[in-house]
């Protein structure tokens, strides 16, 4: 008999672990499906793509990624320039960064569209396996970071996709790594096609900023 009721403890335990949706990490309370935005830098892609869609002064990032709470711990599924559609640890991601002194923003989804969390995951893990996008034109067979979270929460139309623009605003002429890019791609900017980026989901009236820290911070 108290064989069985360490065991039911355990289980009980276990299962309390599995279905915890929060966590708290580096003083942020994370749950399932809140949204994490890099902050971008000033050069190579990541300030190319900043300076064609940034679209206010205290809003600047580069990447986007969705959480999930795994046995207490903070995970990340996104499409990564550099591993393809994946999911890993949160500290795997922060490590990957660490000493860039990167800016790193949780937003939450508005609690009117809480219950559709669930399926966007289920939908996430179904992109996981495929190829980063490095065209930046939607196709089913590869994903870039916005693209990947738009097509997570499509079901309910969290996002919308609108014209891309590759021009530099300061100058309104198209900026100087879009050109070279592309050219190395043997394509034609794909000026005014649909698609989307992580400023301009950051600036969804579906979503609020809850939190941030950098990389470094304890």
């Amino acid at each position: 008999m108290r064989q069985a009721i360490i065991l039911l403890v355990l289980i009980q335990q276990i299962l309390c672990v599995c279905a915890q949706d929060s966590t708290n990490y580096k003083g942020i309370t994370m749950r399932h499906g809140d949204l994490l935005f890099v902050g971008a830098q000033s050069e190579n892609l990541s300030g190319a793509i900043n300076r064609v869609t940034q679209r206010t002064s205290s809003t600047a990032f580069d990447h986007v990624g969705l959480i999930e709470i795994v046995y207490g711990f903070p995970h990340i599924l996104h499409a990564s320039s550099k591993k393809g559609s994946i999911k890993e640890p949160l500290d795997s991601l922060i490590k990957g960064n660490h000493g860039d002194n990167k800016l790193f923003a949780i937003y939450r989804i508005d609690s009117i569209y809480q219950n559709a969390i669930p399926k966007a995951l289920t939908k996430a893990h179904q992109m996981l396996g495929k190829p980063y996008n490095w065209s930046y034109t939607l196709n089913d067979s590869s994903y870039y970071c916005s693209d990947f979270m738009e097509r997570a929460f499509r079901h309910i139309g969290l996002f919308q996709l609108e014209p891309m623009t590759f021009k530099n605003p300061k100058t309104g002429d198209f900026d100087e790594f879009w050109k070279i890019f592309y050219a190395k791609q043997g394509m034609e900017i794909p000026e005014g096609e649909l698609g989307c980026n992580p400023n301009g989901l950051a600036a969804s009236r579906n979503i609020h900023y809850i939190g941030s820290f950098h990389t470094g911070a304890e």
